[in-house]
């Protein structure tokens, strides 16, 4: 069995570097969500095969520090750091929130989940359907921090406060195409 994908916290990590990256803040404002996003994801070569899914998972990141971190005090705002290139997409999100303090917890959970899917163990599985803490509300459930640890293949990576994650991905590179003479 593969090992489960984690998410890492370490403030020296090179998704960290801010170097060449654009950079916006905006207001917690969550029914500006999506407007924010296309902002950030304007910047994206058209040439991303994967563009609906970067600007989902984009857009979920978004929501997280909006929601989670910043309690959607529209006092307060987020940092965006990003840079895209036909290779790769890294994102950085700062809120000024207290920090996502379950990561561990959040991890092993995780391999649990992935144990039961590997073993088809679907009975078992229905333990870990959501990842749910005292502070969840009804529409939380870890669904969007699932999807990021499998899409973002450079990795999930969160400050030792926590409230600061940064994301990488790297693309497939695109093999040239051979064309074939007509005889």
């Amino acid at each position: 069995m593969e090992a489960a994908k984690k998410i890492l916290q370490d403030d020296n990590h090179n998704l960290f570097s801010k170097d060449n990256m654009f950079t916006k803040e905006f207001p917690s404002d969550f029914r500006r969500i999506r407007y924010f996003t296309l902002m950030i994801v304007q910047k994206a070569p058209p040439e991303i095969k994967e563009i609906n899914l970067l600007e989902q998972q984009i857009s979920e990141v978004i929501k997280n520090a909006v929601k989670h971190g910043n309690k959607s005090d529209p006092e307060k705002t987020i940092k965006v750091w990003y840079t895209f290139s036909t290779e790769e997409a890294r994102i950085i999100v700062e809120d000024k929130g207290e920090g996502f303090q379950n990561i561990d917890e959040w991890n092993a959970f995780n391999v649990n989940r992935q144990d039961c899917l590997s073993k088809e163990d679907y009975i078992k599985l229905a333990e870990y359907v959501s990842y749910r803490t005292e502070k969840s509300d009804d529409n939380d459930g870890g669904n969007a921090l699932f999807a990021a640890v499998e899409y973002w293949n450079q990795g999930v990576v969160f400050s030792s406060k926590g409230n600061t994650v940064a994301l990488g991905k790297r693309f497939p590179r695109k093999r040239p195409s051979i064309e074939l003479d007509e005889a």
